[in-house]
C-alpha cells in the first residue's frame, strides 16, 4: 500500500496493553494516568485480525510494543499465533526489559528473534529516578538472558535528556566495543503532559554524535535492503563489535520516507506518532464489519497519512499532542 504521499506503508507497531509495571518520566506525568477498562482492549483474536489483513495491504513487519507488552496475560501463545500469517516477515518486541529474564526463551520458542530493551541510564540510582519504580540489575540479566537465548539483534533503547543522562552518552556508546548490540539514542518527543514536564531537557543527535567521535569515527552502516527498517541512522566505531543508531525524530525527521502504522491497545489507528487524528477500527470490528470493510477502513487511513509531524526542530511543539506515549505504544 502506497500513501499520497508515495511511501511504501509495510510496518505496524502494535500496542497489546496500556498497562506497564515502570512509570518513565518521559511516558507519563507524575500523578499516572487512567488505564483503559478491560472491555476496551483489543482482544487477542481482534489484534491478530487487524495484522492479518494489515499484510494484505503491505505490511510485513511488526513490533509489539505497551505500556509494557510482557504484562498482558498469554503474549508468549499470541506470538506464536502470529507465525501462522505467511505474509508477515518479522515479529519483534520493545520492552522494558524488567520481565525479559523469564520470558527470553518462551518469546524465542514462539518464533521472535530480535528485541528492543529501554534502558536510560546505567546508573541503578538514576535507572530508578527516572523509571520511579524500576531495579537496573533486573533489566540487565534480562539482557543477558535475551543474548544467551539466541536474540539477534539486541537493541539497547536510549531516552536522551539534557542534565540527566547526557553525563552517559561514552558509557553507552562503549558498550558497542564488548558487546554485538546497537545502542540507539532517540531524541526526547513531547508528547502530552509528560512532555510538557521534560520542557526544556531536549538533547539533539546531533550533540550526541559529536561526543560520541570523541571516541573514534563513526563510520556509516548500509541499511538493508527490504524497505522495512526502521528510522535509525546506524554507524559503527572501528574495532567494536555493535552498532551505534541515532533516531532524530525532531532534527532530522524521517517523515519523508516513514513507513510505519501504529495500533494502540483501544484499537485506534494511528499514522503518525506525533499527530493525534486516530482511525477507530474496534468500532466497525464490534459493530460486525466485514473483511472486506475493515480492509477498506484501514486502506483510507494509510492513503491519507499526514506528511509530516506537528514538532519543530528545537523539540517544541506546532501542534501539542495530546496523549501520552504509554497511551499510544512505545
Amino acid at each position: 500500500m502506497v500513501d499520497k504521499h508515495n511511501r511504501s506503508i509495510n510496518y505496524l507497531r502494535v500496542s497489546v496493553t496500556d498497562r506497564c509495571n515502570l512509570r518513565c518520566i518521559y511516558c507519563m506525568p507524575a500523578e499516572g494516568i487512567s488505564c483503559l477498562r478491560h472491555e476496551e482492549i483489543l482482544n487477542y483474536e481482534e489484534i491478530h485480525r487487524i495484522i492479518h489483513i494489515a499484510t494484505q495491504l503491505g505490511i510485513r513487519k511488526v513490533r509489539l510494543t505497551g505500556g509494557e507488552p510482557l504484562v498482558r496475560k498469554g503474549i508468549t501463545g499470541f506470538v506464536q499465533s502470529l507465525s501462522t500469517i505467511s505474509a508477515l516477515e518479522d515479529i519483534s518486541m520493545t520492552t522494558n526489559g524488567i520481565l525479559l529474564e523469564s520470558f527470553a526463551e518462551e518469546l524465542f520458542h514462539a518464533g521472535m528473534r530480535r528485541i528492543n530493551i529501554s534502558l536510560d541510564s546505567l546508573d541503578a540510582e538514576k535507572y530508578r529516578q527516572i523509571t520511579r519504580l524500576g531495579d537496573l540489575q533486573t533489566v540487565l540479566r534480562g539482557i543477558e538472558k535475551a543474548r544467551q537465548t539466541g536474540f539477534s539483534p539486541i537493541k539497547i533503547n536510549i531516552v536522551a535528556i539534557k542534565g540527566f543522562n547526557d553525563d552517559e552518552i561514552l558509557d553507552f556508546a562503549r558498550l558497542t566495543f564488548d558487546h554485538p548490540f546497537q545502542i540507539r539514542f532517540i531524541e526526547l518527543m513531547p508528547l502530552g503532559d509528560a512532555g510538557l514536564e521534560s520542557d526544556n531537557r531536549f538533547l539533539s543527535n546531533d550533540s550526541i554524535r559529536d561526543k560520541i567521535e570523541t571516541l573514534g569515527k563513526l563510520e556509516h552502516v548500509k541499511r538493508g535492503q527490504n524497505g522495512t527498517d526502521g528510522p535509525a541512522d546506524i554507524y559503527a566505531l572501528a574495532g567494536s563489535k555493535g552498532q551505534i543508531g541515532l533516531i532524530s525524530t525532531i532534527t532530522h525527521n524521517f517523515c519523508s520516507s516513514c513507513n510505519r502504522l501504529r495500533l494502540t491497545a483501544d484499537g485506534q489507528l494511528r499514522t503518525c506518532l506525533l499527530t493525534d487524528e486516530e482511525t477507530d477500527l474496534r468500532g466497525p470490528m464490534r459493530s460486525g464489519c466485514t473483511d472486506s470493510e475493515l480492509t477498506a477502513i484501514i486502506a483510507e487511513a494509510i492513503a491519507n497519512k499526514p506528511a509530516r509531524h506537528k514538532i519543530a526542530a528545537n523539540g517544541t511543539y506546532i501542534k501539542k499532542c495530546v496523549k501520552e506515549m504509554s497511551a499510544i505504544g512505545g
